[in-house]
């Protein structure tokens, strides 16, 4: 890896669990979906530091919402879902609502940084 492009100082790791083909009960799932729950909090938090930086880079706040760049990464992670098999009406969705919360929270932040 290159210099500029660094590990992140985080990995995620999912705890053990079932495959879900494998769970027979109730518990095995709840403790798979928790262990995931757990793990995505991990990837969003670092998700909204990337939007800190964001903040921190961009030099007007004109240029905090940017629709292309919205519908790009709605493609990406349609792409990416199909490929996964996620479903496109939970994907959709919940990106484009976390799309909405992290552009909120980038507001925030770009104003605290010049406030």
């Amino acid at each position: 890896m290159s210099a500029d492009l660094k590990a992140p100082p985080t990995a995620v790791a999912v705890e053990a669990r079932l495959d879900p083909a494998d769970c027979r009960t109730m518990v095995e799932v709840r403790h798979g979906v928790d262990a995931l729950d757990r793990a995505l909090v991990e990837l969003l938090a670092e998700r909204q530091r990337y939007m800190d930086a964001a903040a921190r880079i961009k030099p007007d706040r004109s240029v905090v919402h940017d629709e292309a760049r919205i519908e790009d990464v709605v493609r990406k992670v349609l792409a990416a879902a199909a490929g996964a098999g996620l479903s496109p009406a939970i994907a959709e969705p919940v990106w484009r609502t976390l799309i909405d919360r992290c552009i909120a929270h980038e507001f925030e932040a770009w104003d605290r940084t010049r406030g």
